[in-house]
């Protein structure tokens, strides 16, 4: 039997979402239920958790990054060997880009391209009646998307429960759960979003109790009864090969016919990839799709004072939070030699908080300034705060790890951190906003290490084939 599937979503940020699906995942899970998760949109911090509840990679699907053959691919992995996919939104059900149609980056995009059911979570603090207004304008609003029922989220009390849930079922709907607003311990948040799963030593315990919180107050076989089977046949005619999909330059064994269109192929055959508290967000399709295609991912951990294993041919530094551990990367003499030895003969790829290491020097929220690898000439600084967030379509301006010159790939941006020196090298490549408005040249190159702030999820419509004899001698 096919998965089944169903999204959670609601009117913006801050609804509930997030509790929702994870209370649903730890339910359903602790009835044997075999469950998969994924998040539309970029997002790092919801599929860790979702991983967490899991057991599986933590996926992303996003209409505006991923062609259709792309986003198929990744749904197809989400509901292997499972029994329900529990897709969770960001923002509200329709916010995205205004263009173009059917590929926005809003969740509403996914539920309708792969009819999935949506089952809307209202927070109605505040609220009485209107909420069924609300409720009936989202079930209207656009007719391929099925709302097919509403959970209730913090409800002050039994008399504003009655009220809310008549006001749903009076607008057609049926309520699939009324949660009890009620003092607690939430999940702790800071910039970024939630604090990392990994850094949560009460994790279990949290999700056991939130998995008693579904059994009292979600109807949970009505939940599960919404869920719609997904087709047997995800893949759309888009799958056939497509420009970005293959590769001249990887060794032999890593095979990119084995990649979707649109993938990002894997930089190197065994990818040296620094992982923990401080380099974290490495989206879970990257490496699904990089391991599929024959690559081998070896992890190492910076903060830790580890060195990318010189067995490797790549280093990816990823995103994640080293403003928050500048001091102890400053320390790490052994990580910092073995990258920039590393780095004479090998490709060093930096995105967002790994860029920031690149760099010279990175200063912290105090503004105290801390030396980094000094493999790029900038400085960066989070006690000079600019949030920068959106999507982003960025164009190679040289050959690099991430493809040939003019290569197209798509992606976003969300940070803080500013750049306060901007060095002396090259940029890596140019930037465009989701919505066209051109953002000029952004991050660096030298030799074989590159970076920037860009975070890629894919590659882009009119990708050139990535990483075409490659070498870092082209580079300035």
């Amino acid at each position: 039997m096919s998965a089944r599937a169903l999204m959670v979503a609601a009117p913006r940020s801050g609804g509930g979402k997030t509790t929702v699906t994870l209370a649903l995942l730890a339910a359903f899970r602790r009835r044997g239920i075999r469950v998969g998760a994924a998040k539309t949109g970029p997002d790092y911090i919801d599929p860790a958790f979702h991983a967490a509840l899991t057991g599986r990679p933590g996926l992303n699907l996003d209409s505006w990054c991923m062609n259709p053959a792309l986003l198929a691919a990744t749904l197809e992995a989400a509901r292997q060997d499972v029994d329900l996919v529990v897709v969770e939104s960001a923002m509200g059900l329709f916010d995205g880009l205004v263009a173009p149609k059917d590929a926005r980056g809003s969740p509403s995009d996914i539920a309708a391209r792969f009819n999935i059911p949506v089952l809307l979570v209202l927070d109605v603090s505040g609220q009485g009646q209107t909420v069924g207004a609300v409720a009936h304008g989202f079930a209207t609003w656009q007719p391929d998307v099925q709302v097919a029922g509403v959970v209730l989220n913090r409800v002050a009390s039994p008399r504003h429960a009655r009220l809310t849930e008549g006001a749903i079922q009076a607008a057609g709907l049926p309520v699939c759960g009324t949660l009890l607003r009620q003092p607690g311990t939430p999940l702790p948040e800071r910039h970024l979003g939630l604090v990392q799963a990994r850094e949560h030593d009460g994790l279990t315990d949290w999700l056991e109790d939130l998995a008693d919180k579904a059994e009292r107050e979600l109807n949970l076989d009505a939940i599960l009864a919404t869920a719609r089977p997904l087709p047997e046949n995800l893949q759309p005619d888009a799958l056939l090969q497509a420009p970005g999909s293959q590769s001249a330059s990887l060794q032999s064994a890593v095979s990119t016919q084995a990649l979707p269109p649109g993938a990002l192929p894997p930089p190197g055959q065994r990818i040296a990839l620094a992982d923990d508290a401080a380099f974290s967000f490495l989206y879970g399709h990257l490496a699904l799709f990089w391991r599929q295609a024959g690559a081998e991912l070896v992890p190492f951990s910076p903060l830790a004072d580890e060195a990318p294993d010189p067995s490797c041919d790549v280093c990816w530094l990823p995103g994640g939070y080293p403003e928050l551990h500048a001091g102890r990367l400053a320390a790490a003499e052994h990580f910092r030699q073995g990258l920039a030895s590393f780095a004479q003969t090998r490709p060093v790829h930096g995105e967002c908080g790994g860029f920031m290491v690149l760099g010279e020097a990175l200063e912290d929220a105090q503004g105290t300034r801390h030396r980094m690898t000094g493999l790029l000439g900038h400085v960066t600084s989070f006690a000079r705060r600019k949030l920068n967030l959106g999507y982003r379509e960025a164009t190679l301006l040289a050959p690099s790890v991430l493809g040939a010159e003019g290569t197209t790939l798509r992606g976003h941006e969300f940070h803080y951190a500013t750049v306060v020196e901007a060095g002396a090298d090259a940029p890596l490549a140019h930037l465009r906003a989701g919505d066209g408005t051109d953002l000029g040249p952004c991050g660096g190159r030298r030799g074989a290490v590159s970076g920037s702030f860009f975070h890629v999820l894919a590659c882009g419509p009119s990708a050139s084939p990535p990483h075409s004899g490659w070498s870092h001698t082209g580079s300035s």
